[in-house]
């Protein structure tokens, strides 16, 4: 059939003479999955990023304890790490959300270099990082609008940046949009637009949701450490339950995860989550929105908790009553949240990871990349994470967000003295109505 076209295409070319570019030209790209495969074949197996020291004291194990060893140790200090940037404070966690985010997009973007390169694509790379400077500038500036908006208020040029944002986005973008067709090349059309789209599905899971994350922190820290927190348990649990206990298959796509340590992680990560969060609600630094203070300069973390971290009483089911003799028991309403929480994070959160297995198989490679020994790249360990983070910031809207006397206090702020003085009067005239003033 392919002969067939080849030849009726041909015979239509000679009998047009305009400017076409000859129709050989368009059938000479080999069919999309077969040129794939073959680059997929030659894929280099990633090298050994253990340290020589920690691989001489493995040295007499067996290759699975070797790596168990190796994971735990290494997820104990990435565990450790991580909360001694919580100490350090928000601006330290942004930071460290921003290095992710640019981390895992090198290390997606990397792995479309490495299996495409040897069609010399022009401006490939450079485009990606363009695109990916682009969309940061876009969602931080949102953000800059939203959350320090009494900050920009002082400065003329930042006035200027933040009224005019969306405009100069979208003129950055369109630069990059033009510089891709301009870098078009005959002969590599579809392997070119193939990448395009490569590098856009890219932005889509690591910087929009790498913004989602920073949006929960600033609802309160609790809503950026309990979901990170609760993916890390269940990660953690999943693997020692099926490492000491898995026997049955869960998926094709992850075939080492078993039903074991699914279930057994859906149960702990429940636990762990109810217990956590009885722990962080107890503390204004944790639960208590994170804003910017203009006159510190500085993000400040201190409210009064609000009814979600409020003690309540709540009645015991009857038949918990008769199992634990209780009527009833104290629990912070966040506690009821931690549970849907835990139950995506368990059920539907490991879905990223299968999801990036699925993508990971589809190029024979068993990491993204070599970053953390025993774990792989970055992306191997914030799969779950992007998902959970959309969830998390779906359900604040949905169940938890209303009104922010603050930042609705900061817009006012940014208004003309005109448009303040309308809206005093309005409020004014709405509170007398009411029986307030």
């Amino acid at each position: 059939m392919s002969e067939l076209r080849r030849r009726g295409a041909a015979g239509e070319a000679e009998h047009d003479h305009n400017d076409r570019e000859p129709v050989e030209d368009k059938y000479v790209e080999a069919d999309a999955d077969s040129a794939f495969e073959g680059d997929v074949a030659d894929a280099p197996p990633p090298p050994d990023s253990t340290p020589q020291l920690l691989n001489s004291a493995l040295s007499g194990m067996s290759s699975r304890w070797k790596n168990w060893w190796i994971r735990g140790i290494f997820s104990l200090t990435m565990i450790t790490l991580f909360f001694f940037l919580i100490y350090l404070g928000p601006v330290m966690l942004i930071l460290l959300v921003s290095a992710i985010q640019v981390k895992c997009f090198h290390e997606i973007i990397s792995i479309g270099h490495r299996f495409y390169k040897s069609f010399e694509l022009p401006w490939f790379r450079s485009l990606s990082w363009y695109f990916l400077l682009c969309v940061n500038y876009f969602f931080y500036g949102e953000t800059v609008a939203d959350y320090f908006a009494t900050f920009v208020q002082r400065e003329e040029f930042l006035q200027f940046l933040i009224r005019y944002h969306r405009f100069i986005s979208f003129a950055l973008y369109v630069i990059g949009f033009c510089m891709f067709v301009l870098s078009l090349v005959k002969k590599q059309y579809r392997l070119q637009f193939y990448m395009f789209g490569w590098t856009h599905v890219t932005l889509l899971i690591t910087v929009t949701q790498s913004h989602l994350i920073i949006q929960n922190l600033f609802e309160g820290i609790i809503w950026f450490l309990v979901p990170v927190s609760i993916v890390i348990c269940n990660d953690i649990m999943a693997y020692l339950f099926g490492f000491f206990f898995g026997r049955t298959p869960l998926i094709k796509l992850s075939p080492k995860k078993t039903w074991e340590g699914f279930i057994g992680g859906f149960f702990l990560t429940i636990i762990f989550g109810f217990m956590f969060s009885y722990i962080l609600a107890q503390f204004q630094y944790f639960v208590c929105p994170v804003e910017y203070n203009s006159e510190t300069n500085n993000f400040s973390i201190s409210c009064k908790p609000s009814e979600l971290f409020r003690l309540h009483d709540y009645t015991v089911p009857p038949f918990l009553h008769s199992l634990l003799g209780w009527t009833t028991v104290r629990l912070y309403p966040f506690q009821i949240h931690s549970i849907a929480l835990s139950t995506f994070g368990s059920l539907i959160g490991p879905f990223g990871g299968f999801f990036a297995s699925g993508f990971k198989r589809a190029f024979k490679i068993k990491d993204f990349a070599d970053t953390i020994p025993g774990h792989g790249g970055i992306m191997d360990r914030f799969d779950c994470q992007y998902l959970m983070a959309t969830f998390v910031h779906v359900y604040i809207a949905s169940f938890i967000r209303g009104p922010n006397p603050s930042k609705v206090l900061q817009q006012l702020l940014t208004l003309q003295p005109d448009q303040q003085l309308n809206i005093y009067k309005v409020l004014k005239t709405h509170l007398t109505e009411k029986g307030a003033l």
